[in-house]
């Protein structure tokens, strides 16, 4: 019995490791061929392809495209295309993010969280939506944060593009209504993704405690379910957007935090 996602093909940014590669495992187990992507030394992404073709038996690819760069990007569309004739599916999941007070946040690093979070967003879907238009079908899925809803301290960048993604989800959702495209968002809470982590354990560093009990209680504070957000569940969601049951969900945003939105 063929899979789901049979002959369909997921681009997917920002891919090698944590949410990105628990979205790409979703989507290659429901019968995707995923491109991944990251900013990373190739042999790096080549090991992630490897890995992930293993275990589901798909054919999966690595494209180390700088986001930053619109014509690396359009390469990497135009790779995809040529390789598994269309991109069916866009999951916009690269992020970069800098902690500091707005009045001592950089230009460049200003600049290259609007690049990388939200204009590569947009030129993977400015790119992909042809394509599916054509064929009837696409899913786009914006992955933005608990933090397109609350606002938070030195975190203007992460901050101010996770809410632009809301803002994007919803014109597209518009725009490609009556195609046979969807466009949705994703807004986790705290999922133990390594960049998370690390922030967690450079605060637990400076207050002197335990990383452990600083993990436990940077979750306690946040979510009511007290425990982090597993990433294969948010994967779960995104292949859920991906199959029929979503071809009636667009413009919708999906919050999966263990509650916090809820205090």
């Amino acid at each position: 019995m063929p899979a789901m996602l049979d002959g369909r093909c997921a681009l997917i940014t920002g891919s090698v490791g944590g949410i990105g590669y628990a979205i790409a495992q979703a989507l290659a187990e429901a019968g995707a061929t995923v491109v991944l992507n990251a900013l990373v030394d190739p042999a790096t992404g080549e090991a992630a392809a490897a890995h992930l073709a293993k275990d589901t038996g798909r054919d999966i690819v690595f494209d180390g495209a700088d986001l930053t760069d619109v014509a690396a990007i359009e390469r990497m569309h135009g790779n995809a295309v040529a390789r598994f004739g269309n991109v069916d599916i866009v999951v916009n999941n690269a992020v970069v993010r800098h902690y500091a007070p707005v009045d001592q946040f950089s230009t460049e690093d200003w600049n290259r969280s609007l690049a990388v979070n939200v204009s590569a967003a947009f030129h993977c879907v400015r790119l992909a939506v042809p394509g599916m238009r054509a064929g009837g079908w696409g899913r786009i899925i914006n992955m933005s944060s608990i933090f397109g809803a609350r606002g938070g301290e030195n975190r203007i960048d992460y901050i101010t593009t996770k809410t632009a993604l809301l803002g994007l989800t919803r014109a597209v959702a518009v725009e490609t209504a009556a195609t046979g495209i969807t466009c949705n968002a994703i807004a986790p809470g705290a999922v133990p993704t390594p960049p998370l982590l690390g922030r967690i354990h450079e605060l637990a560093a400076e207050e002197g405690v335990d990383a452990s009990q600083a993990e436990r209680r940077y979750v306690a504070e946040r979510h009511p379910t007290r425990r982090f957000v597993a990433p294969a569940n948010v994967g779960a969601l995104a292949a859920f957007l991906c199959s029929p049951a979503g071809d009636d969900i667009t413009g919708a945003t999906f919050p999966i935090d263990g509650g916090w939105q809820a205090r």
